[in-house]
């Protein structure tokens, strides 16, 4: 395999890359990605490549994205105002036809794109060939649900044909109907079921910050915790330290919450030394 001709020249160094390579053979690495990376057209072109380079060099790797910028900018078109509770968008029977549009437009943006650079890859979505079974989250959100249960046959099978599933964050619900999941939540449920090696979740933060607005390289799921309860670890970065505790928990060997303000901040999380956010160990 000539990484000469894989490795982008502004990614990691091919000597980093190739002591790397085989830690993640036949293992699984899911990528969530979300905020600027699907917004900054040069930041999505080189998320795109990362993907195929990882797929090239024959690693397993599963994309879930968000789009909350997406739905947002819809919704706005349509005057139709967004409301939040802990975060979470409520989601009425009018709001999740505009999710569920915004999302499926933005998985086969992905796929075309991936396809173009030479990267096979599948979309997994609710009306396709739907892989989550959906609770809801809570009443007053309707049509916002998380995940109960992963069919994980219909992943192994795309992974199996090192093709890449882009999976949308949404679910069928016991009423057959369909329900919006937050990303994070959709990625760290698909990484527990597969026992992925990493689970990446792309951010438009550095990663975990002390008090002195210092970035934490690693940390463990206790120590976690305890930034969370002296109030280090606050506001949205909750719900994604949860995530990632709850997966590391899980089978996950590991979670990172990656800067993906960077250029080709995966490649350099997976294959090189400094690595680009911080990860998170049982």
């Amino acid at each position: 395999m000539n990484l000469q001709n894989i490795i982008p020249k502004d990614g990691p160094a091919i000597d980093e890359v190739e002591k790397y390579i085989n830690k993640y053979t036949d293992e699984i690495i899911v990528i969530k990605c979300g905020g600027s990376v699907l917004l900054d057209p040069d930041l999505f072109e080189k998320f795109l490549e990362d993907i195929s380079v990882i797929n090239k060099l024959g690693l397993n790797v599963v994309v879930v994205h968000g789009g909350g910028k997406k739905i947002k900018k819809k919704l706005d078109e349509r005057n139709i105002k967004s409301e939040f509770i802990d975060g979470l968008r409520i989601t009425d029977s009018k709001t999740i036809k505009i999710v569920e549009e915004a999302l499926t437009e933005l998985n086969s943006d992905i796929i075309k794109k991936l396809i173009f650079k030479e990267c096979k890859a599948q979309p997994v979505t609710v009306r396709k060939n739907n892989i989550i079974r959906t609770i809801p989250e809570k009443k007053e959100l309707f049509f916002v649900g998380k995940p109960k249960n992963i069919e994980k046959k219909n992943l192994l099978e795309i992974i199996k044909k090192k093709e890449v599933p882009v999976v949308v964050p949404m679910g069928i619900g016991e009423d057959n109907k369909i329900y919006n999941i937050n990303a994070d939540v959709a990625a760290g449920a698909i990484a527990k079921i597969l026992n992925s090696r990493r689970l990446l979740l792309m951010t438009d933060v550095e990663g975990v910050l002390d008090k002195n607005n210092e970035l934490v390289t690693e940390i463990n799921s206790d120590f976690a915790n305890k930034m969370i309860n002296n109030g280090t670890i606050t506001s949205g970065m909750i719900p994604k330290i949860n995530t990632c505790i709850d997966a590391v928990k899980n089978g996950v060997t590991g979670v990172v919450i990656v800067d993906g303000r960077k250029p080709h901040s995966i490649l350099f999380e997976l294959f090189s030394d400094k690595g680009a956010g911080t990860l998170i160990r049982k």
